[in-house]
């Protein structure tokens, strides 16, 4: 039989305040990356381009790992793809497509997951820029976006 270890609650603590941390660390990148994803043509084109059945939602999937990536280098794991394993699904089915013609007849199938992965990503963003603001340190009380953004790093 397998032994899982369980990390004592110090070492979940020490987790948190480093995640908060480094968070801190790159705060100006993240803002900058946040304010890009909220443009116009990032944001709300992408969208519309889903519901024009434009081949150019198939765009958003750079941004969509650009975002990745970038949340990675804030992970506390010395593993920086350590990531949650639902998150990773997500992204696998809504990143790494080509536009093909045949995916015109079943668009949602397609494209949905894009917009999904993207979103996901997009929200992650926001709540480490929220909470690396708001938080002067890791608070044991969580508020539920801090609690998602320690999900996503395995660390709750």
């Amino acid at each position: 039989m397998k032994k899982y270890i369980v990390p004592s609650y110090q070492e979940m603590a020490k987790k948190h305040e480093k995640l908060l941390s480094n968070i801190k660390k790159k705060n100006d990148i993240l803002e900058k990356l946040l304010e890009e994803t909220n443009d116009h043509w990032s944001y709300e084109d992408s969208v519309y381009r889903y519901y024009h059945g434009s081949y150019k939602v198939y765009y958003l999937q750079e941004l969509t790992i650009k975002i990745v990536e970038t949340l990675k280098l804030l992970s506390p794991h010395k593993n920086k793809e350590d990531i949650n394993k639902d998150f990773i699904e997500i992204l696998n089915e809504g990143t790494g497509k080509i536009w093909q013609h045949s995916h015109n007849s079943n668009w949602g199938k397609n494209c949905r997951p894009i917009l999904e992965a993207f979103f996901h990503a997009k929200y992650f963003l926001e709540m480490a820029v929220r909470y690396g603001k708001e938080l002067e340190e890791a608070p044991t009380i969580l508020p539920s976006g801090w609690a998602s953004v320690l999900y996503l790093y395995n660390i709750r």
